[in-house]
């Protein structure tokens, strides 16, 4: 890798933006197999219900917990990374790598101890049954032990392509990815451990991702390497990196208290059955979203890039390609979900109740699910270009302010029940959406042209 290929203020803004992208997007869907293939294999169980297959799905807001502190350090470390790259200030840059790096260290040994020692009230707040609370008590334990791993995976990964190098990123999350859809079904199938081989398969796959990050960023071909003189902590440094991945770490906060709400919510009005059903529509959420935040993802350093050198006719190109790529596959996304939900529902689950039940809630969770990338883009921009406190408020527009409350009014609505739950996320996407793209536009306008 030349010093050209990984200078963004040169060659075509689309090019950047997919040579950095398409790899990017690949790997964060190879990145969901940790979980996805788990829920996958977990429920088609054989003579199974739907009890191990919830259990292990309430597990997933204590694990949107963990990634809330990966993103905070390295979402938030990565722009400013590629901001001083573009400035020139290399040693900038690898401060903001160092201090990231011990940060991820420290919050995740506090995060292990603190959540094994409350694990138990946790999953019961957080939508576990008796019946469910024995399988999400066996993952959770053994996942548990992989913390340390996830947060360097997750955390530092960003900077691998942040330098350029978004094929090697994708390899970090790859190599583990299909590792771990290999060794899932001898786990789980071939010796018998069901929910427990699930956990210890994604362990493995993540200690060997976080090997591979450390060895690629500590080596000779890094631009920018993590150097030992690095890691010692300067607060301040610490607090601007905090600042700007406040965004992601609200994101994800925020979207790990949806859950909680929604399962604890659906667990009253319906049931373990509906628990289940809210956990499959999320699952295939995150597959069909991944493509728009590995295209957000690839777009950030490009802007943050050309933002820092000064480049702001390409800025405002970037902002404009990621916008209309995200709504073009967005639209296309809706309308396969309409023609095979019952497909995309039996994945994780064939139990006839989960299908009846499951495909008219899709139906209305998915309602004019291309606004969501209106709201990706815009904070993608934001975040780039540094605008954290626009992109905290955007945050927490659509998660804590809008999805949150209506989650738990609309169910006493007209009878609407269940379907309550569901019809909360269309409402967020139209008005959280729609917000935050229409005040990007005019902030960032304003202040590039300012500048």
């Amino acid at each position: 890798m030349t010093h050209a290929n990984s200078d963004f203020s040169q060659g075509s803004v689309r090019s950047n933006i997919l040579r950095l992208a398409l790899p990017m997007t690949l790997a964060q869907l190879i990145n969901l197999l940790y979980n996805i293939v788990d829920r996958i294999f977990v429920g088609h169980i054989p003579g199974a219900d739907t009890a191990p297959f919830t259990g292990m799905g309430v597990t997933l807001p204590i694990i949107t917990i963990i990634i809330a502190f990966a993103n905070l350090f390295g979402t938030g470390g990565a722009p400013l990374f590629s901001m001083a790259r573009g400035a020139g200030d290399t040693d900038r840059a690898g401060r903001i790598l160092g201090n990231v790096f011990s940060m991820l260290m420290a919050s995740g040994v506090v995060l292990m101890a603190a959540i094994y020692l409350l694990k138990r009230p946790l999953l019961y707040l957080f939508g576990a049954s008796d019946e469910t609370f024995a399988y999400a008590d066996a993952y959770l334990s053994i996942y548990l032990l992989g913390t340390l791993f996830v947060m360097v995976s997750l955390g530092l990964n960003g900077f691998i392509n942040a330098q350029g190098f978004a094929v090697t990123g994708m390899l970090t999350v790859s190599i583990g990815a299909v590792l771990n859809l290999i060794l899932d079904p001898v786990f789980i199938f071939l010796l018998h451990l069901g929910v427990r081989g699930a956990a210890i398969a994604t362990v493995i796959s993540q200690c060997v991702s976080a090997l591979w990050v450390l060895r690629f960023l500590t080596g000779k071909q890094a631009v920018v390497p993590l150097v030992k003189e690095n890691l010692k902590v300067q607060w301040r440094l610490v607090a601007d990196i905090c600042k700007l991945g406040l965004a992601g770490f609200i994101m994800a906060i925020t979207n790990s208290s949806v859950q909680i709400v929604c399962n604890t919510t659906l667990l009253a009005w319906g049931g373990d059955l509906y628990v289940a059903i809210m956990i499959a529509l999320n699952s295939v959420r995150e597959i069909l979203m991944m493509p728009m935040q590995g295209l957000s993802s690839g777009a950030q350093p490009v802007m943050s890039f050309n933002y820092g050198a000064k480049q702001y006719g390409r800025v405002k190109t970037a902002i404009r390609y990621t916008t209309m790529v995200c709504v073009i596959y967005s639209l296309a996304a809706w309308a396969v979900l309409l023609a095979f939900p019952r497909f995309f529902i039996h994945l994780f689950n064939s139990d006839p109740a989960l299908l009846e039940n499951g495909v008219p809630a899709m139906h209305i969770y998915f309602f004019g699910i291309f606004l969501m990338a209106l709201q990706m883009a815009g904070q993608s921009a934001f975040t780039a270009l540094g605008r954290s406190k626009h992109a905290i408020f955007f945050s927490l527009l659509r998660k804590a302010i809008i999805v949150i409350p209506l989650t738990l009014w609309l169910p006493t609505v007209g009878g609407l029940g269940t379907n309550g739950v569901f019809l909360a996320e269309p409402i967020s996407n139209l008005v959280g959406g729609v917000a935050c793209f229409t005040t990007m536009v005019f902030t960032v306008r304003k202040m590039l042209r300012e500048e």
